[in-house]
C-alpha cells in the first residue's frame, strides 16, 4: 500500500508541476514558439518570392505582386488591430488570449517584411508612404511593449514584496499615524518639519515625476535630515522623541520609495499602450485612404 501511496504522490506532484509549468508559459513562447516559426517560414516565403519573381519594371506596390503583398498586409493589420476587441473576451483552446496574443506579436513583427516589400522601396511624401511610416511606428512601439512585459512584472513583484497597492498605502497612513504623535514633544521648527512632510501628498507627482521613481528629495527626506544632522537635539543622547521621529522619518521615506518604484513600473509597463494605440488607429485610418486612392486612380 505504502508503494502504490508514493507512486500516486509521484504522479499527482508531475502532475501539478506539469500544469504549474503550462501555466508559467509566455505568451512568446506559446506552443513552442508556433507562431514565431510561421511568421519565420512566411517572411521568408516573401523574400524569396520577391527575389525570384520577375516584375517589369521593378517592384513597386502597383504591380500584381505589389497588390498582393498589400492585400496579405492590410489583412493582416486589421486582424491584428482586432486584438483590442478580442482582449474583452478570454477564451481556453488553441484560440485563447495567450495563442492570439503570441500570433499578435509575430505576425505583426513578419509585418516589417510583408509591408516594405510591398513598397517596392518606392517611398516618398504621399499617403501611402505615410501608412508605411505609421505600421513601422505601430511595430516599434509593440516591441517596446513587449520588452517591458518580459522583464518589468519580476521587478513589480520584487518591489511589492507580497504587499498589494492598498496595502503599501496603508503602511504608509499608520506610518503617519505614528509619526504625527511622535512629534508631539518636538520643538516648533522641528515639528513644522514633520507637518510639512505629513502634509505632502506622495500621489500628487506628475507624469514626469512618476518616471523619475523613488530616492528623489521631497519633504520628508528634508525633515530627516533637518532632525538627523540639524541643532535639534543632538546634544541628548537620551531624547528619545527625536529618535522615535527619526525612525520613523525613515520608515516614511522608505515606504514612499517602494509606493514611487511601484508607480514608475506600472507607468512603464503603460505608456506605451498610450502611443500603440493612438498610432493603430492613425494606422487604420492612413490605410484605408491608402487603399481608396488606389481604387481610385486605378
Amino acid at each position: 500500500m505504502a508503494s502504490v501511496s508514493s507512486s500516486d504522490d509521484a504522479t499527482g506532484y508531475a502532475e501539478i508541476e506539469q500544469r504549474r509549468s503550462a501555466s508559467h508559459e509566455s505568451f512568446l513562447a506559446h506552443r513552442a514558439y508556433y507562431w514565431a516559426r510561421v511568421a519565420g517560414f512566411l517572411g521568408l516565403f516573401v523574400v524569396l518570392t520577391y527575389v525570384l519573381i520577375d516584375v517589369d519594371p521593378r517592384h513597386n506596390g502597383g504591380s500584381w505582386y505589389g497588390y498582393t503583398l498589400g492585400t496579405v498586409g492590410a489583412g493582416l493589420i486589421v486582424w491584428l488591430a482586432w486584438l483590442g476587441i478580442r482582449k474583452r473576451r478570454p477564451t481556453p483552446g488553441s484560440w485563447s488570449l495567450k495563442a492570439w496574443t503570441s500570433a499578435h506579436v509575430y505576425l505583426g513583427l513578419s509585418l516589417v517584411i510583408i509591408g516594405t516589400l510591398h513598397t517596392g522601396f518606392q517611398l516618398g511624401w504621399n499617403v501611402h508612404t505615410l501608412a508605411w511610416v505609421l505600421m513601422m511606428l505601430v511595430i516599434i512601439s509593440g516591441a517596446y511593449g513587449i520588452a517591458v512585459y518580459t522583464s518589468l512584472p519580476q521587478n513589480l513583484s520584487e518591489n511589492r514584496r507580497e504587499m498589494t497597492r492598498e496595502q503599501m498605502i496603508e503602511s504608509l497612513a499608520t506610518i503617519d499615524k505614528q509619526l504625527e504623535a511622535a512629534a508631539q514633544p518636538l520643538s516648533r521648527e522641528d515639528a513644522d518639519r514633520v507637518i510639512a512632510a505629513l502634509e505632502q501628498d506622495v500621489f500628487s507627482a506628475g507624469i514626469a515625476a512618476r518616471f523619475r521613481g523613488s530616492g528623489r528629495r521631497d519633504a520628508t527626506r528634508t525633515a530627516l535630515e533637518h532632525i538627523s544632522t540639524g541643532r535639534a537635539y543632538d546634544d541628548d543622547a537620551h531624547d528619545l522623541a527625536q529618535q522615535k521621529v527619526r525612525s520613523l522619518l525613515g520608515k516614511r521615506a522608505a515606504q514612499i520609495d517602494q509606493i514611487r518604484r511601484h508607480m514608475q513600473t506600472k507607468a512603464l509597463l503603460q505608456i506605451w499602450l498610450y502611443v500603440h494605440v493612438p498610432l493603430t488607429i492613425a494606422l487604420l485610418a492612413a490605410l484605408t485612404a491608402h487603399v481608396v486612392s488606389v481604387f481610385y486612380y486605378w
